[in-house]
């Protein structure tokens, strides 16, 4: 089985506070795997840690079966990582073509980023109908739209979902995980970190379930559905 991310061991502290306590997961390469857990659990700061962004104080991560442990995050998007962060956090004060060039600029090839902005602005109609409009304007779901274009601008082979249906209306949530599903059957290998737990099962390949910062569980999104620890953070709810 190939594996587009794996992760042994890993933990990161916030000072002398541990925030995630030796946590063992694996992204099969092509599939979408699902990280739950409740506000808290150690979701973000493990994707973080696997982005480069958050220092790891022990563990190993390793990507596409090359040992990434504590690269930088441009090393990270080298290896061909992509996030779509928590919260989008687009560059607000900058236009929505603006974004996808900044993003554009870690390729080496003019052409080949000029090429990907233009296909962002095809799969997004929306932004290219906007291009001209300053992000911070932009709706939610189509700013969580810019933050996945901006993410594939590096034409990355493993990319790191963040909470992307966090405050969308019910019909942009559908277009988010329509989207998923079109990534993976594209062979993107997809990392969800997903509040509405439901759906991320659904589209899962595999689905691990982190809490207090430890995996408490993982296996196949069916079984989860059916674990009491995850019913308890999101289903009974």
């Amino acid at each position: 089985m190939e594996t587009a991310l794996k992760i042994t061991g890993l933990d990161v502290r916030y000072g002398p506070v541990r925030a995630i306590l030796g946590v063992d997961l694996t992204a099969v390469k092509g599939g979408v795997t699902a990280l739950l857990g409740a506000n808290g659990a150690g979701k973000t700061s493990t994707v973080m840690a696997i982005a480069g962004a958050r220092r790891i104080s022990g563990g190993s991560v390793s990507i596409f079966d090359e040992d990434m442990t504590g690269a930088t995050p441009d090393a990270i998007v080298r290896a061909g990582v992509a996030i779509s962060p928590e919260g989008r956090r687009v560059f607000a004060a900058l236009s929505v073509e603006e974004n996808l060039i900044l993003a554009g600029s870690v390729v080496t090839d003019a052409a080949v980023a000029a090429e990907r902005k233009r296909a962002m602005m095809e799969r997004f109609p929306i932004l290219g109908e906007r291009r001209k409009q300053l992000a911070g304007l932009l709706s939610g779901g189509e700013q969580q739209m810019l933050a996945v274009a901006r993410a594939l601008m590096s034409g990355p082979r493993l990319l790191l979902m963040d909470e992307p249906s966090l405050g969308l209306a019910p019909q942009m949530v559908d277009t988010i995980f329509g989207l998923v599903e079109e990534l993976r059957g594209e062979g993107i290998s997809i990392l969800l970190v997903e509040q509405n737990a439901t759906l991320a099962l659904d589209v899962a390949d595999h689905a691990v379930l982190l809490a207090n910062g430890a995996v408490a569980a993982a296996g196949k999104p069916a079984d989860l559905k059916n674990d009491k620890l995850l019913q308890a953070a999101y289903l009974a709810a």
